[in-house]
């Protein structure tokens, strides 16, 4: 049975033997009870993420942390540990385009997903009304040619006035700065409407109905100064063939947009996600 609360520990360390041993060992020592574990090798780089009962603990999370840290620097671990019992502050961009955003609300309302939305910010008004309708917070913060480093800034004050833990970007339709992308690393999460790294950039739905292509897919990845280049968290496919309009592979695309998403989403909030480099060990 699935603990009510628990500490989540992630690892990222040079491989050698003996680690399973140490940090299961570490755990026991305390009392602790392993609710899940996964682990990945790779490369000469091991990879562990550990689901901890709270409960089972004599002490709490910032202990914990003490506790665990000169093993951490024995191993030379990148390491983290999160409590279940504190969702995510997830800052949700969005233009036009509310397939995305429509179906992460319904999720937040249903508590499919737990985290907490401080705000939504977008360039445009259309999806006011929509958004406070929800009793959410609605920022419009205009993106013209003349405007848009201002407007960036804005975004980045916001996001940090809400204390956002998590910036989504669901079909929002600027390309974010260099500097932005560089402050929040592996914190922002773009939904690509295309199964990267085919049809990068703009209308790629066009582009694959051009090519006649028979999958199209959606790519959810972490945003990096360079465009649609971040490391992947999770993709997926439609099949569609010769009798279909590219209205048709839009709306394909969109149903797919939405599930990607969703599944990228989760993945991170529930700290299921280790970024090496360009790629990414997600433990589903």
């Amino acid at each position: 049975m699935r603990p009510e609360r628990f500490l989540t520990l992630n690892i990222t360390c040079p491989d050698r033997p003996g680690i399973i041993a140490a940090v299961a060992g570490f755990i026991a020592s305390h009392g602790g009870s392993i609710a899940e574990a996964n682990y990945h090798q790779a490369d000469g780089v091991f990879f562990m993420r550990q689901e901890i009962d709270a409960a089972s603990l004599p002490f709490g999370l910032d202990e914990l942390r003490v506790r665990f840290a000169p093993l951490a620097a024995e191993y030379h671990m990148d390491w983290g540990i999160t409590d279940s019992a504190v969702p995510k502050r997830m800052v949700i961009l969005v233009s036009k385009h509310d397939h995305c955003l429509n179906d992460l609300l319904y999720r937040w309302r249903a508590k499919d997903l737990k985290f907490d939305i401080p705000c939504v910010i977008s360039n445009h008004l259309d999806l006011q009304g929509f958004v406070e309708w929800h009793g959410i917070p609605f920022h419009h913060v205009a993106m013209t040619a003349d405007d848009k480093a201002e407007g960036f800034r804005e975004v980045r004050r916001i996001f940090e006035a809400h204390r956002g833990d998590l910036m989504v970007l669901a079909r929002f339709m600027q390309i974010l700065p260099p500097e932005l992308c560089e402050a929040y690393p592996n914190r922002i999460i773009n939904i690509h409407h295309s199964f990267l790294p085919s049809f990068a950039g703009a209308r790629p739905y066009h582009q694959a109905y051009e090519r006649g292509v028979k999958l199209i897919g959606a790519t959810c990845h972490y945003v990096t100064s360079e465009l649609d280049a971040g490391p992947i968290i999770e993709q997926d496919v439609v099949r569609i063939d010769h009798s279909d309009h590219v209205e048709d592979v839009v709306r394909y695309g969109k149903e797919v947009e939405r599930s990607v998403l969703a599944r990228g989403v989760r993945y991170h909030i529930e700290d299921r996600v280790l970024v090496h480099g360009h790629k990414t060990v997600v433990f589903k």
